[in-house]
């Protein structure tokens, strides 16, 4: 095996980027830096300090003492290889070595990502790989794509929740009640009605507040199991599985409650047309369930971790306040709720959103596992120009967060909030140095619904607190 690799190095002319340098053996002490820096929630600022090794290539490899090697990589052409090129699914010999473009299509896939979802989000779009997840983006995407015609008032509604939650001249905890407010514009979607947990304690049925109260717990299990990777399965307590089960439960006797199954025709109901469009082409209540856990985790957390990072920007950059105000009256003028149309037109708002996005993105790590042998691009050898062996099961790993910081692709205040670097076109060819929403086949379903979301809260929020 070792000389056949070695073989396909000379024939594509493969070179290893630098390793990570390490003081102990084993690498023990970066493993000891990673466990501690994620019990401290440090875990992004550790990945940072690891960049400084990257250079001058943008990427590393680095072995691991229990599981495969990872391959730490920043530049743009490899995040395109990984996210959408190696994503192509091809037919033919896998094991076939004759031509770099045999190898590039050889594909990576998502590794171990279903044992650590699967508590919760179980058989859905995230977890599934091949036809099955091919069905699910077709049949999802095909939702998101009739939600892009309608009026903006199914946000109305928990905005001005929201907003009657928001006391005058009182500091206020805003993340907490922007998950909120996702988690009910989102079960709206989902379900076809809200938890309304903006709510809770007004006229609030006690499944709504139990199913609120789990799913939160359940999601903060998933991201302790993905922030431990190869080791998830360390992180199983019963608070974790009892809570799983209760989110289950109650989609179930929602789904119950409906009536609904694959023989059920949608009807002209808007707001139940989401969850019967899922069911009519879906055979077990359990896949029904799953797929809209999938599209529910998703949908809550890209809006409510925009909207806490934008808002904390906007207070901290006076200027920039300013500006989106000024943008907001004259495209506005007297009018109420904004409309579609207004806020595609607020340019600026667009640019602070992207900055937002750019710095704080709502899936800051990533990663992805080899399923044969395969290569990237660029990085390897001492210009950093070869292509990287990476063999089956070892992993790559990449981070917008980490990538936004690097000075040598955003420049030299790279870490400094500019939202004026969108408009200027200096980022016109950031290409794939820029993927929060990730990108290629995987790319977000709900990009259009989250970002808007996030316009239409952040205006209203503008309109509403004048000072």
């Amino acid at each position: 095996m070792a000389s056949r690799y070695r073989l396909f190095e000379q024939q594509h002319g493969c070179e290893p980027p630098p390793e990570l340098p390490t003081r102990w053996p084993f690498g023990l002490d970066r493993i000891k830096e990673r466990w501690t820096s994620n019990a401290e929630g440090q875990l992004l600022a550790f990945l940072c300090s690891v960049a400084e090794h990257y250079e001058p290539g943008n990427s590393l490899s680095q072995y691991l003492l229990l599981g495969p090697r990872a391959f730490h990589v920043l530049r743009p052409e490899n995040v395109d290889a990984i996210l959408s090129t190696n994503s192509k699914v091809q037919k033919g010999n896998p094991n076939l070595l004759s031509s770099h473009k045999t190898i590039i299509v050889l594909r990576l896939w998502l590794g171990a990502r279903r044992e650590i979802f699967a508590p919760l989000l179980g058989n859905g779009i995230f977890t599934q790989e091949g036809p099955a997840w091919k069905h699910s983006r077709y049949l999802i995407g095909r939702q998101f794509s009739q939600i892009k015609s309608r009026s903006l008032e199914h946000f109305r509604e928990h905005v001005d929740n929201l907003i009657a939650r928001l006391p005058l001249n009182v500091v206020i905890d805003l993340q907490p009640l922007f998950f909120d407010l996702t988690l009910d514009i989102t079960t709206a979607l989902v379900f076809g009605k809200s938890v309304y947990s903006l709510k809770a304690d007004v006229n609030q049925g006690s499944d709504n507040k139990l199913f609120a109260k789990r799913f939160n717990i359940a999601q903060q299990g998933l991201a302790k199991r993905f922030r431990m990777a190869t080791f998830h399965w360390l992180y199983n307590p019963p608070r974790f599985r009892r809570a799983c089960a209760d989110v289950h439960r109650f989609v179930e006797q929602y789904i119950g409650s409906l009536k609904i199954d694959s023989s059920t025709e949608p009807n002209n109901n808007e707001a139940y047309s989401f969850i019967k469009q899922i069911a009519q082409e879906t055979v077990r209540k359990t896949d029904i369930r799953d797929q809209l856990l999938n599209v529910l985790l998703a949908g809550r957390d890209t809006t409510a971790c925009c909207l806490s990072w934008m808002i904390r920007f906007l207070v901290l950059h006076e200027h920039v306040m300013c500006r989106l105000r000024d943008e907001i009256s004259s495209i506005m003028g007297r009018s109420g709720y904004p409309t579609r149309d207004q806020v595609r037109r607020m340019a600026y708002l667009d640019c602070v959103i992207k900055e937002t996005l750019r710095l704080y993105p709502p899936v800051p790590l990533n990663n992805r596992e080899a399923k044969e042998t395969t290569i990237l691009p660029t990085g390897g050898g001492e210009t950093a120009s070869s292509p990287i062996l990476v063999r089956k099961r070892e992993l790559v790993v990449f981070s917008q967060y980490v990538n936004s910081r690097k000075k040598n692709i955003y420049g030299p205040d790279a870490d400094i909030v500019r939202p004026e670097r969108w408009e200027t076109g200096e980022l016109d060819l950031i290409g794939w140095a820029y993927f929060p929403f990730n990108g290629g086949p995987r790319q977000c379903l709900g990009k259009d619904f989250a970002l808007t979301q996030v316009k239409y809260t952040a205006v209203r929020l503008l309109q509403t607190f004048p000072t």
